[in-house]
């Protein structure tokens, strides 16, 4: 029998690491990774562009909870799946993409060979957190296992792993996947001890949870009811807490929670990175870090970037498990609900009726669907969302409104999303305009029976942009792109699709299109 390639190696090491799916476009400079996929258990999702191969990897990372991984070509196949990465590193989502490079003799001499660069990995490492080159097949194990380590133990985001043409087909020795750790390093027991005495002689305690805690539902609650604190979640939080009355499901950038913010005496920010798009997403320098501050993160660089009165390293479901303990049977209820509701009431009244109107549809989608992934591009209804909105299920409301801000996100990450959860409706909300950069993944939809509901509001351009540059005095220029008959291009997918002009209709739609399953489109024709 002969020897397994590299190739194939890699095939077989991924299945040991649990992977199930990869997304990719095959190429010449592929093809060897190619030859052990279809006898291995991994199924092979075909995308029509590299950039929706690997927003299809970071939906179904989301969804499922555990790496999404993309394989690309050479050159032209990994610049275009730069942009998703830097989406998944600006939002900690744990993202495997695998590329070919040129012979190894070839690199960096400027030779012109096919979708040569004059140095892929130095251009992908400036986004991944880690990226490597395979010389010797003896490599791979360490290198596999030191990915799916950080993907389970540190802050997770994207590595890239690239290997030449000269290399791929070359006999692999022998080899075995490597044991990782499955959970990080628990938080030393002091610091926890010390923020929890801080927290337990607070009058006015508040927590702000971050997308570090996206999966710590039960503990924040325990924890938010023992302390009778209020908790501000941000966008990619949206989900714990669901209808809690100590959960405040609104943007610490609205002027609102700043005040509430203002009256705690003491602020517990788990998994929060205090990001612009979060804290200050109109720019206005009005956020003011609180002067007693406590910290968990995971990541030593966050904790270092912004300091605090005392800090905690580690995963956050655990350290606030550890401070539930050390608080013992906590306090008497005594206003942190009412706290609580004073600021979801301010909140929802300064957004205004236009975003009030914007956030119902998108409630619309979340009563109609119950335990739906909801999943945003940059569009009205998402940046109303953003502000004001809380859904029912964890870590089932995510987009790419925040951080990179990536337009064209949200169908290949539906459908992505889709792979990982078919048991779940999943709906992508995206606008006319972000859906075109990315329209062509719908074909994947149809192909593989994803059952994502793609919900587009039409307004016909960019509106937001628009209503910025008048609020700027700046004439509108370049933000009227006149949208395709988008029912028309649905069929021509073989994707049933139907017009609604009110957010009334949209709650019988999504049924309508739950019930008859496979994808669906819906068009919200808006004025």
């Amino acid at each position: 029998m002969a020897r397994m390639t590299v190739g194939q190696a890699l095939i077989h090491l991924l299945e040991a690491h649990g992977v199930d799916t990869v997304f990719g476009i095959p190429g010449v400079h592929t093809i060897e990774l190619y030859r052990g996929l279809a006898a291995s258990r991994i199924r092979h999702v075909t995308p029509r562009h590299e950039q929706g191969a690997a927003f299809m990897a970071d939906g179904y990372a989301r969804a499922s909870g555990r790496p999404g991984v993309a394989f690309v070509i050479t050159g032209p196949g990994l610049t275009n799946a730069i942009t998703p990465m830097a989406q998944a590193r600006a939002d900690s989502i744990p993202m495997l993409v695998v590329s070919g490079v040129n012979r190894l003799d070839t690199l960096g001499k400027g030779l012109g060979h096919l979708h040569e660069l004059p140095d892929q990995r130095g251009l992908a490492e400036k986004v991944a957190l880690l990226s490597f080159r395979i010389e010797d097949g003896a490599e791979l194990p360490a290198v596999l296992a030191t990915a799916f380590e950080l993907f389970t133990t540190a802050r997770p985001g994207p590595v890239h792993i690239e290997i030449p043409l000269d290399v791929m087909g070359l006999p692999a020795p022998d080899f075995t996947a490597l044991p990782v750790a499955a959970r990080p390093a628990p938080p030393d027991p002091a610091a926890v001890a010390r923020i929890a005495a801080g927290l337990a002689g607070a009058k006015r305690p508040l927590i702000l949870a971050g997308g570090g805690a996206k999966a710590a539902d039960a503990e924040l609650r325990l924890l938010a009811e023992r302390l009778d604190a209020p908790v501000v979640t941000t966008v990619n939080t949206r989900g714990l807490l669901h209808r809690h009355p100590l959960a405040v499901h609104a943007s610490p950038s609205l002027k609102s929670i700043r005040a509430l913010l203002a009256t705690a005496d003491a602020v517990l920010a788990v998994g929060t990175e205090f990001g612009p798009t979060d804290y200050d997403m109109y720019a206005d320098g009005g956020f003011v870090m609180p002067e007693t501050l406590f910290r968990i993160d995971i990541d030593p660089a966050q904790l270092s970037r912004q300091p605090a009165t005392i800090m905690a390293l580690g995963d956050s479901a655990e350290a606030l498990s550890r401070l539930v303990l050390e608080l013992g049977n906590g306090r008497s209820p005594g206003g942190g609900a009412a706290r609580a509701a004073a600021a979801r009431a301010a909140a929802w009244g300064e957004i205004g009726p236009k975003m009030q109107a914007q956030v119902r549809a998108v409630e619309a989608i979340r009563d109609a669907l119950p335990g739906a992934l909801i999943v945003g591009d940059s569009t009205q209804p998402i940046y109303a969302a953003n502000l004001f909105y809380d859904h029912d299920r964890p870590a089932g409301w995510f987009n790419a409104a925040t951080g990179y801000g990536a337009l064209g996100y949200g169908p290949a990450a539906a459908i992505g999303a889709a792979i990982a959860r078919p048991d779940l409706p999943v709906v992508c909300l995206t606008g006319d305009g972000g859906f075109q950069f990315t329209l062509p993944e719908i074909a994947v939809a149809a192909e593989t029976g994803a059952a994502v509901v793609f919900v587009v509001w039409n307004n016909r351009g960019y509106r937001e942009i628009e209503t910025s540059m008048r609020d700027a005095g700046v004439e509108p220029v370049g933000v009227s792109p006149a949208p395709p008959d988008f029912l028309k291009l649905a069929d021509a997918y073989g994707i049933p699709a139907e017009r609604i002009v009110s957010v009334d209709g949209l709650g019988p739609a999504l049924r309508r299109a739950r019930e008859a399953g496979g994808p669906r489109l819906v068009e919200i024709a808006v004025e």
